[in-house]
C-alpha cells in the first residue's frame, strides 16, 4: 500500500471495519499468554490465577455497562453475540410464540440469523427505516403481534452511523409487551457504539447487548453479551458450562482481559474522542459536498455517530474510489468491512430509498482518536479530483439515477 506524501504514512479512515490494538491494551494482555497460562476452571493456584483476572474483567465490562457481573457473557466476537441473542431467546421463548422482529438496516450478522430462523419456521418482521435510516418507536410498537418475542434493533448503523432511539424503542416494545401481557425481550448490536456512546444498560432499556472487541482498540475474536438477570436465553454453545452455562469452552483469558482493559479505557475517553472525532468530521462533511458535485450525505446529518461519514457518488461504483484512495495512501471503505467483497448494492442505502446504481457508489469513512487535521486537508486534496478522473473514464461509471 502506498504511503502519502503529506502525512508520512497510512491515513487509515476505516476504523468500523477495525481499530488497531492498543498499547496498554497488549501490556495488559501479554502476562496472560506466557506465565499466567492458566486454565481458570483448575482449582490449583495457576488456574486460580486466571480465574482472579477473567473474574477482573467481568467486573470492568460491568461497571461499563452498569449491570451485575454475572450478567456478562464473553465470546468470541460481535457475530457470536447476535447469533446467540437471538438464537437463544427464540429457543427458549419459543412455546410462547414464534415471531421475531428486526430492521430492515441490520448488520448481516443479524439479519442472517434471523433469515436462517425464518428457515426452521419462525417468522420475522424487517420494520422499515425512515429516509435518514432510523428505527421508528412507532414502527416497532405497531410490528409486535401476539406472537412475537424478540425485538432486535441495532444502537448505532455500522455503515451509515445512524443512531436509534433505543430508550424510546424499548418504552414502545414494553408498552406493547404490557398490552399484550406477554414477555418480549429487546436486543441491540451496540458494536458500533462502544467508545462514542454511553452503554449503560438501564437508560437503554435493553434486555440483551452485543460488543465486539477489535471496534475500540481491543483483540479480534473478543466479543461481549449482556444478558439481563431472568431474560429467557437458551446456549447454543455447550460442552463444560463455562460462562454460568451461557458459552461454553475454555475462556479466552488473554482476549477478555484485553477487551476489558480496551473498553474501560474507550469508555473513559468517550467524550474526549467523540468531540475530536466529529470536528474533522464536520469538515469532512461540509468541504466533500462543497467539491464534490453529485454526491450526498447518507443518514441523519446529526443523529449519527461522530466518526462517520457516508457519501453517495452518483455516476461511479465505490470499488474504483477505495482503489484510488488506497493508491494515495488513505484506508477507507464502502460499507460494512464483512461484506467488502460484495459487489451487491448497500442493503442499508437500498433501505433509505436509494437506487441499486447510487447504493454501489458509496464511500464511508470512519475517523479515530489519531486522525488528524493534516490528514483530513490530504484526503480532501485527494478525492474531489480522484471522484472527477474516475467519472471521465466509461468503464468505470455507472447508469446516473
Amino acid at each position: 500500500m502506498a504511503q502519502n506524501r503529506d502525512t508520512g504514512g497510512i491515513v487509515y479512515m476505516d476504523h468500523a471495519g477495525t481499530t488497531p490494538l492498543a498499547a496498554e491494551v497488549l501490556r495488559a494482555m501479554t502476562p496472560y499468554f506466557t506465565e499466567l497460562f492458566g486454565n481458570p476452571s483448575s482449582i490449583h493456584a495457576v488456574g486460580q490465577e486466571a480465574r482472579y483476572a477473567l473474574d477482573e474483567a467481568r467486573e470492568r465490562v460491568a461497571r461499563v455497562l452498569n449491570c451485575r457481573p454475572r450478567e456478562v457473557v464473553f465470546t468470541g466476537g460481535g457475530t457470536e453475540s447476535d447469533n446467540a441473542a437471538i438464537v437463544g431467546v427464540a429457543s427458549a421463548l419459543q412455546e410462547t410464540g414464534n415471531h421475531i422482529i428486526t430492521s430492515s438496516v441490520e448488520h448481516h450478522a443479524v439479519l442472517h440469523t434471523c433469515q436462517h430462523l425464518e428457515s426452521q419456521g419462525y417468522e420475522a418482521t424487517y420494520v422499515p427505516v425512515d429516509s435518514d435510516g432510523i428505527v421508528q418507536p412507532e414502527a416497532v410498537y405497531r410490528a409486535i403481534t401476539g406472537r412475537t418475542t424478540l425485538v432486535s434493533v441495532m444502537y448505532a448503523n455500522n455503515e451509515i452511523g445512524v443512531i436509534n432511539p433505543l430508550p424510546e424503542i424499548a418504552a414502545a416494545v414494553k408498552q406493547r409487551a404490557a398490552e399484550l401481557s406477554r414477555t418480549i425481550l429487546l436486543h441491540t448490536d451496540a458494536v458500533q457504539a462502544a467508545g462514542y456512546l454511553d452503554l449503560d444498560v438501564k437508560k437503554l432499556g435493553v434486555d440483551l447487548l452485543s460488543l465486539s472487541g477489535h471496534k475500540f482498540h481491543g483483540p479480534k475474536g473478543t466479543g461481549v453479551l449482556y444478558i439481563r438477570r431472568g431474560a429467557a436465553f437458551l446456549p447454543f454453545i455447550l460442552g463444560g458450562g463455562q460462562e454460568r452455562e451461557r458459552r461454553s469452552g475454555t475462556e479466552n483469558i488473554p482476549g477478555i482481559v484485553g477487551l476489558s482493559v480496551a473498553l474501560e479505557a474507550a469508555n473513559a475517553r468517550r467524550e474526549e474522542n467523540g468531540r475530536h472525532c466529529a470536528a474533522l468530521r464536520d469538515r469532512i462533511v461540509e468541504q466533500v459536498l462543497e467539491r464534490v458535485p453529485g454526491c450526498r450525505l447518507n443518514g441523519h446529518p446529526t443523529q449519527r455517530l461522530p466518526n462517520n461519514a457516508n457519501f453517495s457518488f452518483s455516476g461511479i461504483e465505490g470499488e474504483p474510489i477505495l482503489l484510488g484512495l488506497d493508491m494515495a495512501g488513505i484506508a477507507a471503505s464502502s460499507g460494512s468491512a464483512c461484506s467488502s467483497g460484495s459487489l451487491e448494492p448497500s442493503h442499508v442505502l437500498l433501505a433509505l430509498g436509494q437506487s441499486a446504481e447510487v447504493a454501489r457508489g458509496s464511500l464511508r469513512l470512519t475517523l479515530g482518536k489519531d486522525n488528524t487535521e493534516e490528514q483530513v486537508d490530504y484526503l480532501l486534496e485527494v478525492l474531489p479530483d480522484l471522484v472527477e478522473r474516475l467519472r471521465k473514464l466509461p468503464s468505470l461509471t455507472t447508469a446516473r439515477p
